[in-house]
Order: structure tokens, then C-alpha cells, then sequence
């Protein structure tokens, strides 16, 4: 345990500590808040879909945490970079709970952003149907940034180039962002979109979202949790099944 909690600390201190990377990863959500928030909200309202904000805001905050996530897995390849992941994997503690300890640190990065960008959303007119939801609402955000991260750092115990983890990341993560949900609504697809929806655990995420702040949910609140549940156990066997593998 001890290890675990060293290396979530460490990942703590190394985002609290970058102020620039604090502001640079809350710049997008808001640019989208603002944005398509505002600019498309009237022609959402004339379409009789309601408020486009309150539609919207859950699936910023589903891309807060995707974003930030998944690209916690560059910090394995910087660390095989410079050396510490080296003194990492040799020290006398199972691989097993160092990847553990890291994407619980990724994963608490990942939720406090999430947590950040609803209180922007907060900030600039969007309002919970219930507030007391807040609190499993976070707990849902605490899931989906433990699935995402531990994407992340599966993928990235494959390479050793950070502008290839980039590349791929970006061809990753913009198709299972729009696909998922976060900036329309899902019922009236194409069948083939449809599908593809389906299979994107984003979709559930950003659904289990909307399910708890606005009371509205595509597949089920329950159906949301189980499938986020079980992917979250595959991706974290998965990836510590990978970084297991590490060669240094």
C-alpha cells in the first residue's frame, strides 16, 4: 500500500505543481462550453430539445476526463525517458501496484478536472436537476477516469516515442469523444452509428452523466454503470497485464 500511495502522491504533486498545465487542459472544455453552449444553443431551443447547455455540459465534462485521462500514459514514456520508471521497475515492489498507484493518480487528476469543469459549467448557467447528486456523480467520474487512464497506460507500455503515443491517442480519443454522445443526442442515429455508439464506453460515461445532473439517459443509469463497471476490469487487467511486460 505504501507504494501505491507514493506514486498516487507523486502524480498529485507533479499536476498541482504545473499551473500551465492546469490552465492549458481547462482551456478546451470552455472554449466547447462557451461556444457551441451559446452558439448552438438557439437552434436546439427551435428544434424543441430544450436547453443545449444543460445537454452539453455533462459531455464537456466527459471530454475533460477523457483528455486528461488518457494522456496520463505519456508520463510512463517520459519516465522511460529519464530514466525513473527504470528505478521504479528494479526497486524490490510488485509492478503490479506501481501500475495501480499511477493510475490512481492519473485517475484523481482526471476527476478533479472533471469535478473543475462542472463548477465552470456551474458558473456560466447550468444548473443540476438535483445538487445531492453531486456526490455519486463524482463517484461515476472517479470510474470512467480509472477506465480511460488505465487505457492510457496500456497503450503506452507498448512504445517509447512520445509523438507516436500522441498521434495515436489523437486518433483515439477524437473518434470515441464524438462518437459517444457528448455533443448530440444519440437516439435517431444512423443504424451504423448506432453501433459504433455502443461499443464507445465514453457513450456510457457521458449518459450516466447526464442520467444523474439532468435526469435524462439513453441506455439506463443501471445499464451505464454495469458496462462501465466491467470495462473498467478489463482495461485495468489489461493494463497491468502490460505493464507487466515493460522492458526497460
Amino acid at each position: 500500500m505504501k507504494t501505491i500511495y507514493i506514486l498516487w502522491l507523486r502524480q498529485l504533486k507533479r499536476y498541482f505543481r504545473s499551473r500551465s498545465r492546469i490552465i492549458g487542459s481547462l482551456a478546451q472544455p470552455l472554449l466547447f462550453l462557451l461556444s457551441l453552449g451559446f452558439g448552438f444553443g438557439p437552434i436546439f431551443q427551435k428544434a424543441g430539445q430544450g436547453d443545449y447547455l444543460e445537454f452539453l455540459a455533462p459531455g464537456i465534462i466527459g471530454m475533460s476526463i477523457i483528455f486528461t485521462s488518457v494522456f496520463f500514459g505519456i508520463e510512463i514514456i517520459w519516465d522511460r525517458q529519464f530514466g525513473f520508471l527504470k528505478e521504479t521497475l528494479v526497486a524490490p515492489v510488485s509492478r503490479f501496484n506501481i501500475m495501480i498507484g499511477r493510475t490512481l493518480g492519473g485517475a484523481t487528476v482526471a476527476t478533479m478536472q472533471g469535478v473543475i469543469v462542472f463548477l465552470i459549467s456551474c458558473l456560466i448557467g447550468f444548473k443540476p436537476v438535483s445538487w445531492p447528486m453531486v456526490l455519486p456523480l463524482i463517484l461515476v467520474m472517479i470510474l470512467v477516469s480509472l477506465l480511460f487512464t488505465a487505457l492510457g497506460t496500456g497503450i503506452a507500455s507498448f512504445l517509447d516515442d512520445m509523438h507516436g503515443f500522441q498521434l495515436i491517442m489523437n486518433f483515439l480519443i477524437m473518434p470515441l469523444f464524438f462518437l459517444s454522445g457528448a455533443l448530440f443526442p444519440l437516439s435517431g442515429l444512423p443504424p451504423t452509428i448506432t453501433v459504433i455508439a455502443k461499443f464507445d464506453p465514453l457513450s456510457y460515461g457521458v449518459d450516466a452523466f447526464r442520467a444523474l445532473l439532468i435526469n435524462s439517459s439513453h441506455f439506463g443509469l443501471a445499464t451505464d454503470l454495469a458496462v462501465l463497471s466491467v470495462v473498467t476490469f478489463i482495461f485495468l487487467a489489461l493494463g497491468s497485464y502490460f505493464f507487466s511486460k515493460i522492458q526497460i
